[in-house]
């Protein structure tokens, strides 16, 4: 919609225009040999800084201390925002939190667990932003203001696993040796200018993005805890004939009062802000000479119509994470970041679609009931240009006054009534797209855990199929809604319960738990077959020669025995970095974790640290083991792949 959005928390976030990069000079050295020089007065201070303490961010930021990269957080507020904001947290993010130290269990509540070993959730963005700086606080991470961190001239190290209140990013510099970032601050009164020098610069600072920039009364209430009352009304408004300073807390109680049709004793409005609906996606999400890295709200921007934004921007950094780990560590080439883009754009541009559709599909209730915004987004347009030149601004806001009292009169219990023949039939059709669940949909299963990467960091199938196609998934997937669990390359490893074959070991666990949420491993899944064990040797053999840390799985079926799952010793040996599991299948389903995801038990899967499946193959379609899986490992760490 072109109308401006003011969200009224009880809950106004805003968006820039347009998306554009800053042309910078390139880099006269690679990345990874700037990033190795160590200790000498040319490396970077900082491995990696981020701009940006929204949820996207905090997760960036937690991830690479969990895997030993140490970073600083720029935050241009001086405090963290208590509006809600984004409420939905989808399957795949709540899979990603798991293993953020127990932070989903902190959120979850009860939902249909059969896909996922997780529900969704709906938990305010406010809070969830207070557990993430539980966790970071837990893994030595500190929040900083300006007071307590004294003038410009604080030493980087001394900046590392710190968050920075009220140091927003006001310039980028590229050097030889790294990205000299400025943060300005106000110390006592006097704005002042830090620098500090990274490899790494990673904008997560929003729709609003600095780095990015750079570098390059008809309401919705939307029910955010019923628990404790807590509520989100989003109302259009149009300037410049209304101005975000003409919604007072006093108006906006007034506007509630109306829309809900009586007046509740204890409202009580606690934040507004101002926001623009946009649907973009970065041009570029690296830039830079692979130094200058967008995710989240800087990378893409949604309607607020399914919880797209914030879980497509933690599943970003869960994608980005252990890549820069392994680039920073000297494993990787730098041209692995250049995967990240491949990988995450095609599903925030799905996801820009997608949300689109659903926010359509949201407006067919307004314009059912004789509300539609397309017409007052029209009359707006006329006014501002074509009227605006010759009617003074008063009088502009009074014919659009006007226009919402026609507006507000299909509402009214005269028209809106089943007396009404008009209105009569304007509720049959509302009760029907209710019925037929047309509206506003949150949860998008077959988009939220289906989505499939088909170039990046992994080994395509000589297949069509596999390649990402947007468009087959919107066909294949969107009719029912249904996730289909898949196996196939790029594809989020499926889920089945499954239980350690050993006495020492006892419990039930998913298999995404399979992959290690403390460090980078690779997880090669293979049944209990002579030929998968010894190509499992080779890999992880070829594995130890690139410095990577991997782990076999076997997977036995179901009523498999101690004893049987020991022949795993001689088989793996000398290794001995495996486990046995044996399959749980689902009580109706009776089907092994093979047949259940429509994949021979000879296939031999090779899955990423962030739980997608990396390569899929079968011992008789590799001819030299050791040959073909260095090739695999050379291709998902970019070590053959050209610089961009």
């Amino acid at each position: 919609t072109e109308a401006t959005m003011p969200s009224i928390a009880g809950g106004l976030f805003s968006a820039g225009r347009g998306i554009s990069w800053l042309r910078l000079r390139r880099l006269q050295r690679p990345l990874l040999s700037s990033l190795s020089a160590g200790g000498g007065s040319d490396a970077p201070h900082l491995p990696v800084v981020i701009v940006g303490a929204g949820p996207v961010g905090l997760a960036l930021s937690f991830l690479l201390a969990k895997f030993g990269i140490k970073c600083t957080v720029l935050e241009r507020s001086m405090e963290f925002t208590r509006h809600p904001r984004a409420h939905f947290i989808n399957n795949r993010t709540m899979e990603i939190f798991r293993k953020f130290d127990g932070l989903a269990g902190d959120i979850e509540r009860d939902f249909d667990k059969v896909v996922s070993p997780i529900s969704v959730a709906h938990f305010s963005q406010y809070k969830l932003v207070d557990l993430l700086l539980k966790k970071l606080d837990g893994v030595g991470f500190q929040t900083c203001f300006p007071d307590e961190l004294g003038g410009s001239s604080a030493q980087d190290l001394l900046l590392e696993n710190k968050i920075l209140m009220g140091h927003e990013c006001s310039s980028i510099e590229l050097t030889d040796d790294g990205i000299l970032v400025g943060a300005s601050f106000n110390n006592g009164g006097r704005m002042q200018e830090r620098k500090l020098h990274c490899g790494l610069l990673l904008g997560a600072d929003g729709a609003r993005s600095k780095v990015r920039e750079l570098a390059g009364a008809i309401g919705v209430l939307v029910a955010h805890d019923l628990e404790h009352g807590e509520f989100v009304l989003q109302v259009p408004f149009y300037p410049p004939q209304q101005m975000f300073e003409d919604f007072s807390a006093k108006v906006c109680e007034q506007i509630i009062v109306k829309l809900v049709g009586w007046e509740p004793a204890d409202i009580q409005v606690l934040d507004i802000k101002p926001w623009a609906m946009h649907a973009e996606v970065a041009e570029k999400y690296v830039g830079c000479d692979n130094r200058v890295i967008l995710v989240g709200d800087a990378a893409h921007r949604f309607p607020p119509a399914g919880g797209f934004g914030m879980n497509t921007g933690v599943q970003d950094a869960h994608n980005l994470a252990w890549k820069l780990c392994l680039l920073l560590n000297g494993i990787a080439d730098p041209s692995i970041i250049q995967t990240y883009e491949s990988e995450r754009k095609p599903v925030a541009t799905f996801n820009t679609e997608l949300s689109l559709e659903n926010f359509k599909a949201a407006m067919s209730i307004p314009a059912t009931l004789g509300l539609d915004p397309t017409i007052a987004n029209s009359v707006h347009r006329v006014i501002n240009s074509s009227l605006g030149s010759i009617i003074p601004r008063n009088l502009q806001k009074v014919v659009l006054e006007g226009l919402f009292s026609i507006g507000r009169t299909q509402v009214s219990d005269y028209i809106l009534s089943e007396n009404n023949p008009l209105g009569s039939l304007r509720l049959a059709r509302l009760r029907s797209i209710l019925d037929e669940g047309k509206s506003l949909q949150l949860q998008f299963p077959a988009e939220d855990l289906g989505f499939r990467y088909g170039k990046g960091a992994l080994v395509a199938e000589d297949c069509a199929e596999s390649t990402y196609q947007a468009e087959d998934l919107k066909h294949s997937k969107r009719s029912s809604g249904e996730y289909i669990p898949s196996a196939k390359v790029g594809s989020r490893l499926p889920h089945m319960l499954v239980r350690p074959l050993s006495a020492s070991s006892e419990g039930v666990f998913s298999t995404l738990d399979l992959v290690s949420g403390d460090k980078i491993e690779f997880v090669i899944i293979i049944a209990p077959l002579k030929e998968s064990y010894k190509l499992a040797q080779a890999m992880l053999r070829i594995a130890d020669e690139f410095e990577l840390s991997s782990k076999v799985c076997v997977m036995w079926p179901q009523g498999s025995r101690d004893v049987e799952a020991k022949g795993s010793i001689s088989e793996l040996a000398p290794w001995t970095n495996y486990v046995d599991v044996e399959e749980i299948p689902r009580a109706t389903v009776n089907s092994s974790w093979w047949e259940m995801y429509q994949v021979s038990n000879r296939s031999v899967i090779l899955v990423r640290p962030d739980e997608h499946i990396a390569w899929r193959t079968e011992p008789d379609m590799v001819r030299d083991a050791y040959s073909d899986v260095r090739r695999v490992f050379s291709q998902i760490l970019s070590l053959n792949r050209p610089q961009v």
